[in-house]
């Protein structure tokens, strides 16, 4: 292997005589299985041992337990956050939205070029 003769430039595998492997990832866990841990954690789990005896963080498992929460109306009003189905309608809502602006627009045009080409303004018009 050659040197590098490029100044500024750090050949970083000189500087460690071991390469560290690439993290593992994990395929996701199953609805059954973050079910029974949501379950245990309202059991009176803490989420730090049960990530510690069966490897998901505790992290995920908070989130799961608040997702749950969120998704059976348990979280109380001010905090945030969406059930799967609030989520699941605003995002249909905000879709039917865009459509809706986008043919508002097309016919605003298309009223707008029908009055130019007939030399008259649309009823709905006051003028300004």
């Amino acid at each position: 292997m050659e040197d590098w003769d490029l100044p500024g430039l750090v050949d970083t595998l000189k500087l460690s005589s071991k390469v560290l492997p690439m993290p593992r990832t994990h395929p996701p866990y199953s609805p059954e299985f973050r079910r029974q841990m949501v379950d245990l954690v309202r059991a009176g789990r803490n989420p730090d041992d049960l990530g510690r005896e069966f490897e998901p963080t505790s992290h995920s498992i908070r989130s799961w337990v608040a997702q749950a929460d969120r998704n059976e109306g348990r979280q109380a009003e001010s905090t945030p956050g969406l059930a799967a189905a609030e989520r699941d309608e605003l995002i249909r809502l905000r879709r039917e939205n865009k459509q809706l602006r986008l043919e508002r627009d097309i016919l605003s045009k298309a009223a707008a070029w029908f009055a130019r080409e007939t030399g008259t303004l649309p009823s709905g018009s006051s003028g300004s």
